[in-house]
């Protein structure tokens, strides 16, 4: 993977991130699920042992996965529980393991500082965060993790790795993905883009204010104007024809996916400088859809976005 559109974030960083995989054994178990088969929640959080870790990051290539080692204080207790329910809140589209330290104290040894999240996508870690990311924006740093899976074209879900607590049911949960963002994942991991543009546009046709439907749309229609794309191709077109809109944003496109998200950004804040009229129009538009494709939280969709406002005006 090229680049992490959340490293520069101050609650994701990607430098020096642990890698897991190199301590994962092979064992055949399955994840060991970290609470009672006898009722509760589906959950897609599992207590692992060191040895399960490689299925977790061979799990990666189908969604992201989240290996949390944490200890039995406090702090660590609360951060375990906030980053389940961010995780579980997104009903399969991403996983976590959790290895308790007390019985891993090599990895633990290797991790430093606990609480501390590795994050994997297609067998690489790619971000680290720590306790330091606020309970409550732990959402949002998992947001921002799906969002780069869309980028690198990992859209899938997975079935529950356990159950919670029975005692959690009567507990406030957090609602399911509404049926027709189901049925939009469903047709992404089936890799019918169609199907899911459909229903993505069924959902904001049902309710204008659904901004996660907006975001899938931008996104499915992003893996869509992609799939297939010669890449050396796309480029050279580009550069043959700087005054075709369409060349240009061809090759925007296929850099937000590939994760150069600034170079995307530069090409067609370059072309908006020196066009004018329709195509200009046509540049500042998809510019903007590829914004809230990365996420406007995002601080370099914050930077280009100033200089779009200097390139304007």
């Amino acid at each position: 993977m090229s680049e992490n559109p959340s490293a520069q974030h101050r609650t994701v960083n990607a430098h020096g991130a642990v890698d897991l995989s190199a301590l994962a054994g092979s064992s055949g178990q399955q994840p060991a699920s970290s609470s009672s088969p006898g009722g509760g929640q589906d959950s897609w959080t599992a207590a692992v042992a060191p040895q399960q870790l490689q299925q977790i990051v061979q799990l990666s290539a189908q969604v992201p996965a989240l290996v949390l080692i944490h200890g039995q204080d406090a702090v660590s207790q609360q951060f375990l529980s906030s980053l389940q329910h961010a995780v579980d809140a997104q009903r399969g589209r991403i996983v976590l393991a959790t290895i308790d330290a007390a019985a891993s104290p090599e990895l633990a040894q290797q991790a430093g500082k606990l609480p501390v999240v590795t994050a994997f996508l297609s067998g690489q870690p790619i971000a680290e965060f720590d306790s330091t990311a606020p309970a409550d924006q732990l959402p949002q740093v998992v947001t921002q993790i799906l969002q780069l899976a869309t980028q690198n074209g990992i859209t899938g879900t997975v079935k529950p790795l356990s159950r919670t607590a029975g005692e959690d049911d009567d507990a406030e949960t957090e609602p399911e993905l509404p049926p027709l963002h189901q049925k939009a994942h469903r047709a992404l991991e089936e890799g019918d883009y169609d199907a899911a543009l459909t229903a993505f546009e069924q959902a904001v046709k049902e309710n204008p204010g659904d901004a996660e439907a907006k975001l899938g749309i931008a996104q499915v229609q992003l893996m869509k104007r992609t799939q297939g794309a010669d890449l050396a191709a796309v480029r050279q077109r580009a550069a043959e024809n700087p005054e075709d809109v369409r060349a240009q944003t061809d090759v925007a496109d296929v850099d937000v996916l590939g994760g150069h998200v600034e170079d995307a950004f530069n090409r067609l804040i370059r072309y908006i400088q020196t066009h004018f009229g329709d195509d200009r129009e046509t540049a500042r538009k998809h510019l903007v859809e590829l914004f809230s494709i990365v996420g406007d939280t995002d601080p370099r969709v914050a930077a280009a976005r100033k200089k779009l406002a200097s390139a304007l005006f």
